[in-house]
């Protein structure tokens, strides 16, 4: 799928406001990271990215609280909010989002089926997340998580 279209308005909003985005993925691996810096001239607005799949990591990188992730579980809102207001806190940017799921094709449950994903987004002054399922392959799910994060981005940018 071919994001450079998103990813190149992300771009010029954000350098319109002066803003940085950083990220922090699970399940996508680092895919949104890749397709934004796919677009040159991208460190101008683009800090860093972090790619916590594992609780550890989330805790360790992004602050996670081991209590939300026992009681919640890393696929849901509570930790996609600790992990994109951890990001914002552990660089120097305005704009941050992060991205937990099951994108199969094992690993889902009745509860949380393939394909279920929360993203969050964070600036200094909101935080919010949104719950998803998509459907599909491991492909397909990743990819509209991207797609999602970077619409969402790219009304935040606009939007302040």
């Amino acid at each position: 799928m071919d994001f450079s279209h998103l990813t190149q308005a992300l771009g010029v909003a954000l350098s319109t406001r002066g803003w940085q985005l950083c990220c922090a993925e699970s399940c996508t691996g680092g895919y949104l990271a890749q397709e934004i810096t796919a677009i040159a001239g991208s460190s101008a607005w683009f800090e860093r990215g972090f790619v916590t799949y594992s609780n550890q990591a989330k805790q360790e990188m992004l602050g996670v609280l081991p209590a939300t992730l026992q009681t919640y579980g890393a696929v849901s809102e509570a930790v996609v909010l600790e992990m994109a207001q951890g990001a914002l806190a552990r660089s120097s940017t305005q704009l941050s989002v992060a991205i937990s799921g099951i994108a199969g094709p094992g690993g889902g449950s009745a509860e949380k089926p393939v394909g279920t994903l929360w993203l969050a987004w964070a600036t200094p002054t909101t935080c919010y997340a949104r719950h998803y399922l998509f459907s599909g392959d491991r492909r397909q799910v990743r990819e509209q998580a991207v797609e999602m994060a970077l619409q969402e981005l790219l009304k935040l940018a606009e939007q302040g």
